[in-house]
């Protein structure tokens, strides 16, 4: 569930969704061809087997609309569904209904996307004791909602932002003079709750991060060979993380090298929307 900070947001992000579709409040076709009392009722269905994300949000669309809009849900964010399942259904308005159809679903289709993925890469590392992360590689103004749709999936969140985290990666250590002298600034600077990262694509890099004090250590795209070693060399001495080129077919081997950490853009920035429709039934007793 989302928290109260998100939930405000959340609404802040549905009004700024729905102006996109309606500009200063018009849906002529609906207004045009739909008779102004029709009622009915739609039930979201999944036609493809999903982990749900995107009911509050769903939900949040159809209040701003219209508040006489009821919404139902069957599921709950995080849940596992067969496809031919009705996630959740809404009733009122036939009016207030297909003006908000898309957008509803546009955030349903999305974030079911993202958590379904995550689930996936969650269940190939099972029993290694790696954790699945996030990445910085999200849509701008979408990247809370898409972290959280993550966390459905069963994934945990990397950094939020440049804010509350320090990682230092290749071009920082290029601009600041080596490995030692940028560990040394962030240490100096850092608050003491602030963990501090470091990129390496070698072993010898390896070895200078550990030696000047990282906190986390990324192993950037190191093969399977070299990522046991980095582990082995590391002797618990930090967290380990892995991180470049890791796919579904590749993940579960990343994780029996031993590493902490397994992050990838790809939940965020490759997952394919899952599938998921409304099915309208209109009630014509009263037109």
């Amino acid at each position: 569930m989302l928290n109260k900070e998100e939930v405000i947001k959340l609404k802040e992000l549905v009004v700024v969704a729905l102006k996109e579709d309606l500009g200063q409040g018009f849906d002529f076709t609906t207004w045009l061809t739909v008779p102004a009392n029709l009622t009915g009722e739609g039930d979201f269905l999944a036609k493809s087997d999903l982990v749900l994300c995107g009911t509050q949000a769903a939900k949040e669309v159809f209040h701003d609309i219209d508040d006489g809009i009821l919404f139902k849900e069957y599921f709950s964010d995080g849940d596992f569904i067969k496809a031919g399942h009705v996630i959740a259904k809404v009733s009122g308005l036939a009016s207030s209904i297909l003006t908000g159809e898309r957008t509803a679903l546009n955030f349903l289709n999305h974030l079911s996307g993202i958590s379904t993925l995550t689930r996936r890469f969650v269940d190939a590392v099972e029993g290694t004791g790696a954790k699945i992360v996030d990445t910085r590689k999200t849509l701008p103004g979408l990247r809370w909602l898409e972290k959280y749709a993550v966390r459905c999936g069963g994934g945990c969140n990397h950094r939020f932002g440049l804010f509350d985290g320090i990682l230092i990666k290749d071009n920082h250590i290029v601009a600041a003079g080596g490995i030692a002298r940028a560990l040394q600034g962030a240490i100096k600077g850092a608050p003491h709750l602030l963990k501090i990262e470091v990129e390496v694509s070698s072993l010898d890099e390896l070895k200078q991060a550990l030696a000047a004090g990282a906190d986390v250590i990324m192993l950037d795209n190191m093969t399977l060979e070299e990522m046991k070693e980095a582990v082995k060399m590391s002797a618990g001495r930090c967290i380990i993380e892995a991180s470049g080129n890791v796919t579904l077919e590749r993940v579960r081997d990343i994780a029996l090298c031993g590493v902490d950490v397994i992050s990838t853009s790809q939940i965020t920035m490759s997952a394919r929307s899952s599938d998921i429709s409304l099915e309208l039934k209109l009630d014509r007793s009263r037109t």
